[in-house]
């Protein structure tokens, strides 16, 4: 199977990220399941002539095309036009070459939370128009309509995170070549499943300070971020602390708050990504799945039975009190 691999409005962080894959590396990888780049902006040799001849066999239906793989958001200014982001020495805007080649396509993926929702290239008032392939947003609808879908029957299968873990990519990559990529697969924003259906705080090595909500009151400190720090990775989908990154780290592990960035969204908290809003002294970012009573009197109960150890060791940058040993009868 081929893929084409367009890099739309964003920084590029979502390729660098997958050239991050390892053991294999993703060429390797990809090679390995008979999976190959018909063109990648950054990774492939051909340039100018060569790639508006694919473009152009793409569309004449000369050039069969499996996968469309589009990184960055669809920039639709201005006024609706596109023309903020040409694709360059075609004369087209993005956003046509997407809603004309997408359809073609048999498998859509939408890499990186700005392909998916829009992301980070449209916060701030958004004055280019970025949006994600076939969302807005959390709104169905983006650069393609809700009800796109293509060759092969899939709405866009959206890879969110900003950026995506090399593996989310790969596997989702993986799963088309196998035949195992279908509706079943997704969840309801587009997102597959084998990393959807986790939380980050999944395996979070401050789960022990989560129990006892024994928090971390600033940056560098071990205990829970959730009270005071921002940190959302009880509502956050993601494997990330499963997985891990670049050898096994992610953001909680190194001691910084999870932003939810596979979310649409995530991009406009209405507060500082590391401070916990809060109401009444409550935080308002309470676990997705909990009411807010149950909430407040678990976290109760466990106020009162912290441990020593996870009281003072939440506050501290490193661990000041170790667990008590056990000793045997005598």
């Amino acid at each position: 199977m081929n893929i084409l691999w367009l890099q739309s409005a964003g920084c590029g962080g979502c390729t660098m990220s997958l050239l991050c894959a390892e053991s294999p590396g993703v060429l390797d990888l990809l090679g390995d399941a008979g999976l190959s780049f018909l063109w990648h902006p950054a990774l492939s040799e051909q340039t100018g002539a060569e790639v508006r001849a694919l473009l152009a066999g793409i569309e004449d239906g000369s050039q069969t095309l499996d996968i469309l793989c589009v990184e960055g958001s669809i920039l639709t200014g201005p006024k609706g036009t596109g023309l903020f982001q040409m694709l360059s020495g075609t004369g087209r805007s993005m956003l046509d070459w997407v809603r004309s080649l997408a359809p073609l396509a048999e498998q859509v993926v939408a890499v990186g939370t700005c392909a998916t929702y829009g992301g980070m290239t449209s916060a701030g008032g958004n004055p280019a128009g970025a949006i994600g392939l076939q969302y807005d947003g959390s709104y169905p609808g983006g650069a393609l309509p809700a009800d796109f879908r293509a060759r092969s029957g899939m709405p866009v299968i959206n890879v969110a995170g900003c950026p995506t873990h090399p593996d989310w990519v790969t596997e989702t990559l993986l799963l088309i070549a196998g035949g195992e990529m279908n509706k079943a697969a997704l969840d309801e924003l587009g997102r597959p499943l084998f990393y959807a259906e986790h939380l980050v705080h999944h395996a979070c090595p401050k789960n022990e300070f989560y129990e006892y909500k024994a928090s971390a009151e600033k940056p560098g400190q071990l205990g829970c971020m959730m009270e005071h720090m921002g940190c959302v990775g009880t509502q956050a989908v993601g494997d990330c602390n499963i997985r891990g990154w670049n050898g096994g780290s992610c953001c909680t592990r190194a001691g910084y708050a999870c932003i939810n960035c596979t979310a649409p969204e995530f991009e406009e908290p209405n507060h500082p990504f590391t401070e916990t809003p809060k109401f009444a002294g409550i935080p308002v970012g309470l676990p997705s799945d909990m009411p807010k009573a149950w909430f407040m009197a678990l976290a109760s109960l466990s106020k009162a039975a912290t441990p020593k150890r996870l009281a003072k060791n939440a506050v501290a940058d490193r661990i000041e009190v170790l667990p008590t040993l056990r000793t045997g009868r005598k």
